[in-house]
This record gives structure tokens, C-alpha cells and sequence, in this order.
């Protein structure tokens, strides 16, 4: 089947894709990367947050959410199924994201935090080291932003 993309605030995602994709990012972040932190924070259901989600078929295989914070939008939760990395699906979720927050909020700057392996991956979407590197977890994370028009 080809892989199909979505954006949807939680409230409007069918439970059963929702819990796909929450399984997703824990198997990721708490089974994979062994990170035991509260993957569970309640920004999901934030008013205006929005997840975004590639599919196969039934199977959620790539996630990621988009928040505001204050004058800027945020990037995170980004988590991809290992058998599906390394095909452009996470790049092109992120490529929508991008686009999605450009959209909602033109000319603001979008900030994430990237595991620090991960930083040249997110380079390729204009985002920049913008702060001191740290541990979250015991893994290495740098603040990102990638300038919006007016910054």
C-alpha cells in the first residue's frame, strides 16, 4: 500500500490510530531509546496542537506534533517505526510539518529539541543549533529554531 500522510488535533483522531501512534512513540522513545520519562504529557490535547502521522496501511509508521508556544510553533515527538527509516517518510512528515506551521503562523520561527546524532538530519529543513547542547534522559539534545520571516 502507499503511504498516506494526516494532521488531526486528538480529539479528532480515530482512537485506534491514536493509540497506534502513542504505542509508536513509546516503543521508540521509552522501549528502544530506553528513556523512562512521562512520553504522556498532556500537549497533545493542548487547544490548537496538532499530531501528524504517515500510514501504511492500518499501521502508523512515522509521527511527530505541532505546538504553539507563545509567539513561535514547535516541532516534536518526532518517531518513526524502525522497519520504515531510511525511506524519506520521516523527511517528508517533517517537510509537511514545516509547511504546516508556516501556514498557521507565517513568518514565526519554529524551535525543537533534537537528539544531538539527529541535529544535521533536521539542518536539511533550515532549522539551526540555537543553544548550549543537554541531556535529556541520558541523550544528548540541542535546542533548535529555524528562523521565520520576520525574525
Amino acid at each position: 500500500m502507499p503511504v498516506t500522510y494526516h494532521r488531526a488535533a486528538a480529539a479528532e483522531v480515530a482512537s485506534e490510530t491514536l493509540y497506534r501512534m502513542l504505542w509508536l512513540r513509546l516503543r521508540v522513545f521509552v522501549v528502544e531509546q530506553r528513556a523512562a520519562y512521562p512520553e504522556l504529557d498532556g500537549r497533545d490535547i493542548e487547544p490548537g496542537a496538532e499530531l501528524m502521522w504517515a500510514s501504511d496501511g492500518d499501521e502508523v509508521i512515522s509521527t511527530l506534533r505541532v505546538l504553539q508556544e507563545g509567539a513561535q510553533m514547535r516541532i516534536g515527538r518526532v518517531a518513526t517505526d524502525a522497519a520504515a527509516r531510511g525511506r524519506g517518510i520521516a523527511a517528508e512528515l517533517m517537510r509537511r510539518a514545516v509547511a504546516r506551521c508556516d501556514e498557521r503562523a507565517p513568518g514565526w520561527p519554529i524551535v525543537l529539541d533534537a537528539q544531538s546524532q539527529l541535529a544535521d538530519w533536521y539542518a536539511r529543513f533550515g532549522f539551526e543549533v540555537s543553544g548550549p547542547a543537554f541531556s535529556e534522559d541520558d541523550i544528548p539534545h540541542v535546542p533548535m529554531r529555524r528562523p521565520g520571516a520576520g525574525s
